[in-house]
């Protein structure tokens, strides 16, 4: 049972060479209506001013790195973390000012040890629908989960005793690193969604992850393989997983046949038959 007193939320905010999106993100905190516990900044190891900007900011507990990614920045995060919930912001984004008091509320209404919330997309400086394929639901939704990344970092709440159950964001993914940490989650915990935006997600600028690596599709397959080699998945969850694992072998395939890379093809053939004789 969820002890519904003032809430212990430690403040988790990634950062790599942002400066100039940092001191948004981090003042979208200070403005909540319901304040955190702690505020961590983890400094992935940053050539810019990223430094001089946290000196203005003397209420974070501030954690510096060698740049080994966001998986490991967060990770140092959680960690380091002292409250009982964590809530995870990209150094890119903003929180509307009820963010936290809308989670704790529903969290205490629900029961729930996971909560994300809709989003307000920002491309290039103009307001965008996001497309069907990135609908965001709630409950069971493994099986929702699998085509792509349909929870972002930056809505979440989250238990801590969730990352004892199902580990850490895994820190060998360069890229859709947190669609793997959400497929393992999402096959033993039911999610809380709340249908409003309290986000701002901002893109198109030249840094993010999803513009620096193609075929992500390549990632993706690799936290599916994780899935199933688990053995932690029911025979429904099992066969989904499989399913869009053919789906994506069957794409990445096409891709390299396209792109004339021979030995990938057969690589990636292969990886496909593996899956269709299941």
């Amino acid at each position: 049972m969820i002890q519904k007193n003032q809430p212990e939320i430690s403040v988790i905010i990634p950062t790599f060479n942002r400066v100039h999106t940092l001191p948004r993100a981090i003042d979208s905190v200070l403005s909540q209506t319901v304040q955190s516990k702690e505020i961590i900044v983890v400094d992935d190891g940053s050539t810019d001013d990223t430094q001089a900007v946290l000196v203005d900011y003397p209420e974070l507990r501030i954690f510096s790195k060698d740049n080994r990614g966001v998986s490991a920045a967060r990770n140092v995060g959680i960690e380091k973390a002292s409250g009982e919930w964590l809530a995870f912001l990209d150094s890119d984004d903003e929180w509307l000012p009820e963010k936290l008091e809308t989670q704790w509320a529903a969290i205490c209404n629900n029961d729930k040890l996971i909560c994300h919330t809709e989003e307000i997309w920002i491309r290039n400086g103009e307001r965008v629908n996001q497309m069907k394929k990135h609908q965001k639901f709630g409950g069971w939704i493994y099986e929702k989960c699998l085509p792509l990344c349909v929870i972002s970092p930056s809505s979440v709440m989250i238990h801590t005793s969730i990352f004892e159950e199902v580990g850490l964001f895994d820190e060998s993914l360069e890229v859709c690193e947190d669609y793997d940490l959400w497929l393992r989650i999402c096959s033993k915990y039911p999610i809380l969604f709340i249908d409003e935006p309290l986000i701002v997600k901002y893109g198109g600028h030249e840094d993010q992850l999803s513009r620096k690596y193609w075929g992500m599709d390549r990632f993706r397959v690799k936290a599916l393989e994780k899935m199933i080699s688990s053995g932690e998945l029911n025979n429904e969850q099992k066969k989904a997983t499989v399913d869009i694992l053919i789906q994506k072998c069957e794409i990445i395939s096409n891709g390299m046949k396209k792109r004339k890379k021979d030995d990938d093809v057969l690589k990636w053939e292969e990886k496909l038959k593996i899956y269709l004789s299941f």
